[in-house]
């Protein structure tokens, strides 16, 4: 069974930083595929980068390109999301997500929340002006 929790959501002024970890259980990271969605209320899940676990393989939002670095340390089972420049734009739930069964490469279909099975709960990001 497959178990994702995301931690490190704050309110920050803008241009400043963060790291979200997200500690998952559950996953083959030989095979998986894992992402960083942000939502804020009234509108759709947002994919913000994907990775895949087997290679490193990932991909960015144009939005976050340049800023965000997603990251997994395998011994720990840990996911992170470090975010620097932060916009208030930016303000929003961000969630984890996995699919047990990845696509080895950094494909778009990694920023699309249908791709995956499996959630955690958020954690929130304020950035404020």
């Amino acid at each position: 069974q497959v178990q994702l929790v995301e931690s490190g959501g704050d309110s920050v002024q803008a241009g400043g930083s963060l790291r979200l970890s997200c500690a998952a259980s559950g996953v083959t990271y030989n095979t998986a595929s894992m992402g960083w969605f942000r939502q804020t209320p009234g509108n759709e899940r947002e994919g913000v980068a994907g990775i895949y676990s087997g290679n490193g393989a990932a991909i960015y939002a144009d939005s976050v390109k340049g800023r965000f670095t997603i990251s997994q340390d395998t011994a720990k089972n840990t996911l992170y999301l470090q975010m620097s420049s932060l916009k208030p734009e930016d303000t929003a739930m961000y969630y984890c997500a996995a699919v047990l069964e990845g696509l080895p490469f950094a494909s778009p279909v990694l920023l699309n929340p249908s791709f995956y099975t499996n959630w955690g709960q958020g954690t929130q990001v304020t950035v404020s002006s």
